[in-house]
């Protein structure tokens, strides 16, 4: 290779990666001043480096089998801040793919975006949201991980706000070691800013933000406006309630209106985002359960095998990371094979999947027998569907419903399209999707009526990421959807 070509390659480089950071500055403009979300293809572009964004778009290239360039894809977000946009979230990728698809040139892109923006331009588009405030009652996994995403998601602080976190600590002598916890993960890394322990105001101060921290041994000794905190959702990561008339505790006390539980419930809505969660309406129920991480991997990817092939029945198998319930090393347990060691053995469990499925889609979930393997992994969840179905298909046409599935319609946020050949549990560590579609592990029988499907989830993250989309729902936060 000569060093003129060596060094054209270097300057195409640096070109790309200057795009990239210029794309950086007009994403946080759009965020911060204009309450304006972009995602490329699902994909999260805030808090991205430009190597990131370039891998990105990468990403996307190989997924629609369009060039979408860096050089379109920054002109549109530039000629975005010219436009009075109201607070949404769009993709990036959709209007970088129509521009392609269009054959627009250079030039263009405010006449292109005014047509394709229409309802989002204008005073007359501008509803504004009445920001919620947020207590997290519990602060365990998915009560750390919350606080991570409600303080990254906060933008102008126009959707959800994080006010308060509930535990049975008592004093100020634990608040450095729940600093700390929050602070680093084993699993997750790092938290990507700052967290302080504050014992005058028994408070963790995130990244400026005071969040208080409450002792309480139950939910009805609590009054949140002494805090000045009003209106509130909160958000049940204990485990403890799981029925209605346990989780309606959280109404009694001064200040919460509305209850979000982060486990399969009784007696209330349990509900997988972008599957059913339109069956209810926040103005008439105040207690919701957003079901479990399982429910949240299966139910989007049946949903869609099921509306395009029909399900006759079926064998749902999952591969779960261990889990706190289990013993680290063998001891006592409730249940006989939960009390092994979860790191050095594989450990046969039950699910409910077949009834949690029939709550998110009714009339579906007899047709399934499940059952569960524990495995030893801190993080990250495999689930294999062994699916009988009534119209003949083809390895082809089922991989090609997924990856439609993943790119438009509803459920573009719950359903990732993997086309990697060496997928392994710790790569979807950190996705935002609760269902991870592996395209190069699909199975079809020559018959064509029997397929076999496997679908990763992170099992604490994407999951968490299921719970914001629904406590948005629940308090009428949700910005408008360009997807």
């Amino acid at each position: 290779m000569s060093s003129t070509s060596y060094n054209e390659m270097v300057e195409h480089r640096i070109a790309h990666e200057k795009l990239a950071t210029r794309s950086i500055k007009a994403l946080n403009d759009l965020w911060y001043d204009r309450g304006i979300e972009m995602v490329l293809f699902r994909n999260q572009l805030i808090d991205k480096r430009a190597s990131e964004i370039l891998s990105l778009h990468n990403y996307a290239h190989k997924m629609v089998g369009k060039p979408i360039e860096i050089e379109a894809t920054t002109a549109l977000l530039e000629a975005m801040l010219t436009l009075d946009l109201c607070p949404a979230r769009m993709d990036i990728g959709k209007l970088a793919s129509q521009w392609v698809e269009g054959g627009h040139k250079h030039g263009e892109e405010e006449a292109f975006l005014t047509d394709k923006l229409s309802a989002f331009i204008g005073p007359e588009n501008h509803t504004a949201t009445v920001p919620k405030d947020v207590v997290l009652y519990g602060f365990g996994r998915i009560g750390r991980l919350l606080a991570r995403e409600l303080i990254a998601q906060e933008g102008r602080g126009d959707q959800l706000r994080l006010r308060a976190i509930v535990t049975r600590d008592k004093g100020t002598s634990l608040l450095e070691k729940r600093a700390s916890l929050l602070r680093v993960d084993s699993v997750h890394g790092a938290f990507p800013g700052t967290v302080e322990s504050d014992e005058a105001q028994n408070a963790l101060i995130i990244d400026g933000h005071v969040v208080h921290m409450i002792s309480a041994d139950q939910p009805e000794d609590i009054d949140y406006t002494s805090y000045g905190i009003s209106d509130a959702l909160v958000i049940d990561n204990t485990g403890v309630f799981r029925d209605k008339e346990a989780l309606s505790r959280h109404l009694k006390s001064k200040g919460a209106t509305k209850v979000l539980l982060t486990a399969p419930g009784k007696g209330v809505p349990n509900i997988v985002h972008g599957v059913n969660q339109l069956m209810f309406d926040p103005n008439e129920s105040d207690v919701f359960s957003a079901a479990s991480c399982t429910t949240n991997a299966i139910v989007p990817v049946l949903k869609v095998i099921n509306d395009t092939l029909g399900i006759e029945k079926g064998h749902i198998e999952t591969v779960h990371a261990y889990t706190n319930d289990q013993n680290l090393v063998d001891n006592m347990h409730k249940k006989y094979r939960r009390g092994r060691g979860a790191a050095t053995n594989l450990v046969i469990t039950e699910t409910g999947a077949g009834s949690a499925i029939d709550k998110a889609i009714p009339g579906l979930g007899p047709k399934f027998t499940s059952n569960a393997i524990r495995v030893p992994v801190p993080n990250g969840s495999l689930v294999i569907l062994n699916l009988q179905i009534t119209k003949q298909t083809s390895l082809d046409e089922v991989n090609e419903i997924m990856r439609k599935a993943s790119l438009e319609g509803d459920l573009v946020e719950q359903i990732n399209y993997s086309i990697s050949n060496e997928l392994v549990s710790s790569d979807i560590i950190g996705n935002s999707c609760p269902s991870i579609f592996d395209s190069k592990a699909t199975l079809v029988h020559q018959d064509g009526k029997s397929i076999v499907l496997y679908v990763w989830y992170d099992n604490e993250y994407g999951y968490t990421r299921q719970v914001m989309r629904l406590g948005k729902y629940i308090a009428q936060v949700i910005r408008k959807r360009y997807y």
